[in-house]
């Protein structure tokens, strides 16, 4: 996501807990160590005034009542060339499963942490986007890599376009089927307003009692 602004600055303000530090520490990759690279990909600078600052605000692995939960929460402020902020939009992600058991091998566990580090960093990278086309739209830059802004009616544009159905041109009658009868006739072979045997203009009837039937006085 390319911004209106000369630099994109990426700061880490989380501290864990005592508890969440020594979990952290058995991950692979630190949730934050994630968020960093994250962050430093997605976002980049397009050269115009003013600064962008990412922070990320939590990261966090906590187990408690045999459950494995992580956070993350990023906040991205705009400020123009003077300093002073002119837009902000924040991401917030949370995921939870069963803990590995207790008698799982460290393996087992650094496997779950870093499983579910992977799918937070993934959650929060649609988030993200999704709240900066919405919140940051107009310091988007139009065509970069994602340069969908918002309508006046706050819908997301740059996105996939219906294209309207046009009308289908008729399919062309099928000739009669080889040994069925043509009940249709040449042009001419008529005298105007004739019609073929056993044939009544639409909505008529015959005149008199139906064969078979008789009349009550």
């Amino acid at each position: 996501m390319t911004l209106r602004v000369a630099n994109v600055n990426v700061q880490n303000t989380y501290v864990p807990d005592p508890d969440d530090a020594t979990l952290i520490g058995e991950d692979p990759e630190a949730p934050a160590n994630a968020l960093m690279d994250l962050l430093n990909r997605r976002l980049v600078a397009s050269g115009a005034p003013g600064t962008a600052t990412a922070t990320i605000e939590v990261a966090s692995l906590d187990e408690s009542g045999g459950n494995l939960t992580g956070t993350m929460t990023v906040r991205v402020d705009v400020a123009s060339a003077d300093g002073k902020q002119t837009g902000f939009t924040e991401a917030s992600v949370t995921s939870t499963e069963a803990a590995p058991d207790s008698d799982a091998s460290q393996e087992d566990v650094r496997a779950a942490l870093f499983g579910m580090t992977k799918s937070l960093v993934e959650d929060l990278n649609d988030r993200l986007q999704y709240q900066v086309q919405h919140d940051l739209a107009k310091w988007l830059v139009v065509g970069g890599v994602s340069g969908a802004g918002v309508s006046p009616g706050g819908a997301v544009t740059g996105g996939i376009v219906a294209t309207p159905l046009t009308p289908s041109t008729p399919a062309p009658t099928p000739p009669p089927a080889a040994g069925a009868p043509n009940n249709t006739l040449p042009p001419g072979s008529l005298p105007p307003g004739s019609l073929p045997l056993g044939t009544l203009p639409l909505g008529t009837l015959p005149v008199g009692p139906a064969p078979g039937t008789g009349v009550s006085q």
